[in-house]
């Protein structure tokens, strides 16, 4: 089943249950969604539909940061329910062991000996992590993993 599909079947178990904070977010990934098929002209793969749910909740995880520095926390709740909706159609996600393990294999795959290789060991991480980590977190881990060495 798609996401597509999927979205309206819980989209429709939303209006019944009149939900308006979830329909809201399900309305918002589904567009999103929509404007990528159309811009490419054809139906999205599942990697395609990764890159969209991931986008988006970057946009959240983003909001959140910039909320929570201006001490508003009516936004602050609303962003972190938001949040919640939109990570129950993202795969499982990574632990911080499992990302580090990720990130050493890819160090070791590149032979890097110092921050230099920053760029190289991302290339290779990124794609194993696409949509299972967030990137921020990718990438303070690869930072301090590299300082190691």
């Amino acid at each position: 089943m798609s996401l597509l599909n999927t979205l309206n079947d819980d989209m429709k178990l939303a209006m019944k249950a009149k939900e308006k904070n979830v329909l809201q977010v399900i309305r918002m990934i589904k567009a999103s969604l929509q404007n990528d098929q159309i811009k490419l002209g054809r139906e999205l793969n599942a990697d395609e539909e990764l890159t969209v749910l991931s986008r988006e909740m970057k946009q959240r995880r983003d909001s959140l940061v910039e909320f929570q520095k201006a001490n508003r926390d009516d936004l602050v709740e609303k962003i972190e329910e938001e949040i919640a909706i939109v990570e129950k159609y993202l795969p499982a996600q990574l632990t911080d062991e499992e990302i580090r393990q990720i990130v050493k294999q890819a160090i070791q795959k590149v032979g890097a000996t110092s921050n230099t290789a920053f760029g190289q060991v991302m290339g290779i991480v990124m794609p194993q992590v696409k949509g299972k980590a967030d990137g921020n977190l990718v990438n303070e881990t690869v930072k301090e993993e590299l300082n190691n060495l």
